[in-house]
């Protein structure tokens, strides 16, 4: 291992930057809890040594830091320092979206880049990373689709919206699409939003991604869904006729190594899945937020999220049912949070959402 001499804690992770006793700058990262419980620290430490291997060594790839040395006893991976480049949310949120539109378009390419890179090498991946202790790929395929086949209908009858006939349908056969990706089966680091992305601010953005602790080989499109429905630390990210189409970015950087996504239907019916999926796992909050106070913004969140997945399914001219449903949901929250009756069109792409 190495000798490290200099640390400062990057709060609030579990990750520290230091120095060695030649001088060299190293990110340090340690086991710790987790606000995602699924699954235990040694799990995710091990699942991110692994994959940051795969990439950098099996594929070649460099998208993400390197390890550099690992104790995985003692629970500590030594990686690859990627400053000057920082966060893409934090420069966000100070600038706004217009100054950083080149970054946020390097963003969406990177996450196109990890899918097109990896896809079809699933088997290799999972041949490391059971080296390191056991791992459930289907698990990591299925994400939250399992949960949403068994949850989604009361979810939705609880707000007053049945789900039956063609909506019923509609939403079976986006879950199949999910469930068996086909070609479109792909490596995601489990977290694809901007506070997982490190930028370059002097230049162009060489983007880099991180956070690999839930990693897996899912729907590639899972990792698109961040660029059309506001992830946690946001309130909207819809487009506008100033940016760069993102979304569009992404798709060609996919196409690259899976050129199923050039069709229109594949891709458009894969996207509003992911979308709508994304959008109805998140309902799942709905009780904790009931106990909010009236303006916390998270309630208008979730209808916005709503929303944007409808939004996405209509751009793509796939699934109209469940946008129709999700549009549904949306006008059951905002009656039954009015603090939440939130004006979606006057939300500016990647407004912040208030802690």
């Amino acid at each position: 291992m190495l000798n490290l001499v200099e640390w400062t804690r990057l709060e609030p992770w579990r990750v520290a930057r230091a120095r060695t006793d030649r001088g060299e700058s190293v990110i340090v990262k340690w086991a710790g809890p987790h606000v995602d419980g699924r699954h235990t620290d040694a799990w995710r430490l091990r699942t991110e040594v692994a994959a940051l291997r795969f990439l950098a060594d099996d594929l070649s790839v460099d998208l993400a830091p390197r390890v550099l040395a690992e104790d995985l006893r003692a629970e500590r991976v030594i990686l690859q320092d990627l400053a000057p480049r920082v966060a893409l949310d934090g420069l966000l949120r100070r600038d706004g979206v217009v100054a950083h539109a080149p970054r946020l378009e390097a963003f969406a390419r990177a996450r196109g880049e990890l899918g097109a890179v990896t896809a079809g090498h699933a088997e290799l991946y999972y041949r490391r990373r059971h080296l390191l202790g056991p791992v459930d790929p289907e698990a990591d395929r299925l994400g939250h689709v399992t949960r949403l086949r068994r949850e989604s209908s009361s979810q939705a009858e609880a707000l007053g919206v049945p789900l039956t006939g063609a909506v019923e349908r509609e939403l079976a056969r986006a879950l199949d699409v999910l469930a068996d990706p086909g070609p479109f089966l792909a490596l995601s680091n489990g977290d694809p939003e901007t506070n997982n992305v490190l930028v370059r601010t002097d230049g162009p953005a060489d983007a880099r991604l991180i956070d690999f602790e839930f990693t897996g080989f899912t729907h590639a499109l899972h990792d698109a869904v961040c660029l059309y429905v506001p992830g946690p630390a946001w309130m909207w990210v819809g487009g506008s006729a100033t940016l760069p189409q993102v979304g569009d970015v992404y798709r060609r950087a996919l196409a690259v190594g899976v050129p199923q996504a050039e069709d229109d239907r594949l891709y458009g019916t894969a996207l509003a899945a992911a979308c709508v999926a994304f959008a109805l796992a998140r309902l799942s909050r709905r009780h904790r937020l009931d106990g909010r106070p009236a303006g916390d913004d998270s309630r208008a969140q979730l209808v916005t999220s709503l929303e944007a997945a409808a939004s996405a399914a209509r751009e793509h001219r796939a699934l109209p049912y469940l946008a129709g449903l999700c549009l549904h949901l949306a006008e059951a929250l905002r009656r039954r949070w009015p603090d939440a009756d939130v004006d979606t069109a006057a939300l500016a792409p990647y407004t912040p959402r208030r802690r």
